[in-house]
């Protein structure tokens, strides 16, 4: 499975690379929304997006809009992880087509239960 990260801390993309890598996901990494965009058309199919919010260029949201905009990535399964707790936030993140939301901090037990959810981590 390939998995596509998108954060602009680089600390956050190497913890969520490396908990992506023990479960055997080949991993693309993204500093914001627009790179992640071009990871996109380069790199062909991915499985998976965890996608923060808040970035610099094309923020979370504005990427999962975009990335829900074309029906050849219906097939990518959206993972907000952010500081953004507002629930006004999380309504609009999975009505512009996130499928889960996850918020910062969060353990590995959190990211490994959604990964469980999707079909993409045994029990």
């Amino acid at each position: 499975m390939r998995a596509l990260i998108i954060d602009d801390s680089k600390a956050m993309r190497s913890i969520l690379a490396r908990m992506l890598r023990a479960l055997e996901f080949e991993v693309v990494e993204a500093a914001n929304g627009r790179e992640a965009m071009e990871r996109l058309q380069a790199n062909g199919k991915f499985d998976l997006a965890l996608v923060d919010w808040n970035m610099p260029e094309m923020n979370g949201f504005e990427f999962v809009r975009a990335v829900r905009a074309k029906q050849m990535y219906d097939g990518v399964l959206l993972m907000m992880v952010t500081t953004e707790t507002e629930m006004e936030n999380v309504v609009r993140a999975l009505a512009a087509g996130a499928n889960e939301y996850v918020m910062k901090p969060f353990t590995p037990e959190v990211i490994l239960e959604k990964l469980r959810i999707f079909g993409m981590a045994g029990s």
